[in-house]
């Protein structure tokens, strides 16, 4: 199980196939972890390994990655463990493919690190849209388990700082409108759909994005497939 350690932070990740590389962030909100792979409408991992050098990560305190829990931590913290595994593997310049709370992290890189970035595709990305509370109570149900296992002396008021600074934002969370507006990343949105990842913020996101496209149906049936291939289409392109 290979192992990214910076300081106290420990990522665990994994890597497959060879060419460009690719950073995956996965589903499953702050559970994100390389297994939630295996419950999406397709796994990249099994069809961009042939062509691309595949990099997944269990995001810190999810998985088998261990971090410790500060005030101060907020989406910046996970930019950090994303660029610096990246970093240790060698990888100046990357394509990210993200999902569900991985749009939130793809877009903080794009923010953070734009020349980092070949091109960027966010799968049914998170967003702001009266479901604030929702995000809440699975990040507490989080917390709890945690408290539990790793982070027994991590008190009340540190969990929920950590939690205001992942969801008190607007918009994407990570990012604010201004960031979409003034991206020059090439962007892929596969829209979202549910309550987690309303349809209205993919829809905005590619608006406001200079030069984003926007893939419409890509979770059922034959769309599947169409919608896969309008992704390795892109990053080939990329």
């Amino acid at each position: 199980m290979p192992v990214f350690e910076a300081g106290d932070v420990r990522i665990r990740y994994e890597s497959w196939g060879d060419g460009p590389a690719v950073l995956l962030a996965a589903p499953g909100g702050v559970r994100s972890a390389i297994s939630f792979w295996e419950r999406a409408p397709w796994n990249p991992i099994e069809y961009l390994a042939d062509r691309f050098l595949v990099v997944a990560m269990d995001q810190r305190n999810a998985g088998d990655s261990l971090a410790p829990v500060r005030p101060n931590d907020g989406w910046h913290a996970y930019t950090g463990d994303q660029l610096g595994l990246m970093d240790y593997l060698g990888h100046k310049r990357f394509h990210f493919l993200g999902m569900c709370i991985g749009g939130a992290f793809g877009v903080g890189l794009v923010a953070a690190a734009p020349e980092r970035l070949r091109s960027a595709v966010l799968l049914q990305p998170i967003g702001l849209d009266g479901n604030r509370d929702a995000f809440y109570e699975k990040f507490d149900d989080w917390a709890a388990d945690l408290r539990a296992s790793t982070h027994p002396d991590v008190t009340d008021e540190v969990w929920r700082r950590f939690r205001s600074n992942l969801y008190d934002g607007d918009f994407m969370f990570s990012v604010d409108r201004d960031v979409a507006r003034t991206c020059q990343v090439p962007l892929l949105v596969l829209r979202g759909n549910g309550y987690f990842h309303p349809a209205g913020i993919s829809e905005e996101l590619v608006r406001l994005a200079p030069g984003a496209e926007l893939v419409e149906r890509w979770k059922d049936g034959d769309a599947v497939s169409d919608g896969r291939r309008q992704v390795e289409v892109f990053l080939a392109a990329h």
